[in-house]
């Protein structure tokens, strides 16, 4: 049933609102995001005050930034299910005293504090980067890449799958639309059936698509790089922005100094 809303999903949503995380520069913004992100991963296991720490700088920007909390919470369960699998696997690690046995597998205290800190680690930066992506226009985003001097290439890459993404989008809502005016998604059964064909059509369909836009692309002049934006200078709520983020990063590393 989620396939059938595929057209209404778009990534940044609330990129449209006036906040003060809003007014930050775009580059400012991932820099202070990915500043979260990796202070975050690279914290050692068990040290929770570190990640409370954290979290309390994360909430203050969902709360500045007023993305729909709903919207954040559903993208995170969604991509969660795919950490799930990797997740399961620190479970079952030897080390430290045994809390739970079953045959062979037993869960002890060293694996349920890897798994109590890969968790929190995960859902802390899922929820940063879908607030980075939910508050940012994409296009805003792929310039901010651009002008931290990311490679030209990589975010050629990333802007066209932006770009196909929309392809794909506009060709299953194309499908979509001809199978209701069919009634053929009213049987729960027969919509099963559907969306399995769906799938097979949408890759034909959109390859050649995509094909007929690659070749407009390069008639107007395209060669694979994206152009080079002219940066813009940092204002003073930018300045004190990444003060505030170095800040909270560097206090959560200190305090188990």
């Amino acid at each position: 049933m989620v396939l059938l809303h595929v057209g209404a999903f778009q990534l940044d949503r609330d990129s449209h609102l006036s906040t003060a995380w809003h007014r930050l520069l775009p580059k400012v913004r991932l820099i202070c995001v990915l500043l979260l992100v990796f202070a975050s991963s690279f914290t050692p296991n068990g040290h929770w005050w570190t990640w409370s720490i954290y979290s309390l700088g994360l909430a203050v920007i969902i709360a500045l930034s007023r993305v729909k909390f709903s919207v954040l919470i559903k993208r995170v369960a969604i991509e969660s299910v795919f950490l799930g699998v990797v997740l399961l696997g620190t479970l079952f690690r030897e080390g430290g005293e045994i809390l739970w046995q079953w045959g062979g597998l037993r869960i002890t205290t060293e694996s349920a504090i890897i798994l109590g800190s890969v968790s929190f680690k995960a859902v802390l930066c899922l929820l940063i980067l879908n607030v980075l992506v939910m508050t940012t226009a994409i296009a805003d985003l792929l310039d901010a890449l651009t002008a931290l001097k990311m490679p030209p290439l990589l975010v050629a890459i990333l802007n066209s799958m932006y770009r196909y993404l929309g392809v794909l989008i506009n060709e299953f809502e194309t499908m979509r639309r001809a199978a209701l005016s069919r009634n053929l998604l009213n049987n729960r059964r027969w919509q099963r059936l559907i969306i399995g064909n769906t799938m097979g059509s949408l890759f034909i369909r959109s390859y050649e698509r995509g094909e007929r836009i690659h070749q407009a692309m390069l008639a107007r002049g395209y060669r694979g790089m994206t152009a080079i934006v002219k940066e813009q200078p940092l204002q003073k709520i930018d300045r004190i922005a990444l003060l505030l983020m170095m800040t909270l990063v560097s206090v959560g590393q200190l305090i188990y100094k």
